[in-house]
């Protein structure tokens, strides 16, 4: 199975920075991981994408986040990245990794905590 686990939430102030990090066991051919991604939920609210990125690089933003992250894969270590910038209150959600795999479909994490408060 292809089981996500995210890291790197928290609390940070406005305009702060945070790093989540999307790992998949290194088991799982890289090969096989058409994309993963991101995407949030915050209370009372849809789950809206955040970013994406596929195999050979091609990434994918909403345009709520455009300029202030950025998404990044290191296909050795079967692991993304969502480096987040400039954060504001309105980026405090729940953030779930979203791994599709080409023959299993597709896979979520538990989810990490993003709050930004003052």
């Amino acid at each position: 199975q292809v089981q996500p686990v995210e890291s790197g939430g928290g609390l940070v102030q406005p305009g702060g920075s945070l790093r989540l990090s999307c790992a998949v066991p290194i088991s799982i051919s890289s090969f096989s991981i058409a994309a993963m991604g991101w995407y949030r939920q915050a209370p009372g609210k849809q789950r809206e994408l955040v970013a994406t990125i596929n195999r050979t690089g091609y990434t994918n933003y909403a345009d709520s986040v455009k300029g202030r992250f950025t998404i990044s894969r290191d296909n050795v270590k079967n692991t993304a990245y969502l480096q987040m910038n400039s954060l504001k209150p309105e980026d405090t959600a729940v953030y779930y990794c979203n791994v599709r795999h080409l023959d299993w479909g597709d896979f979520n994490g538990q989810g990490t905590q993003v709050t930004v408060s003052s």
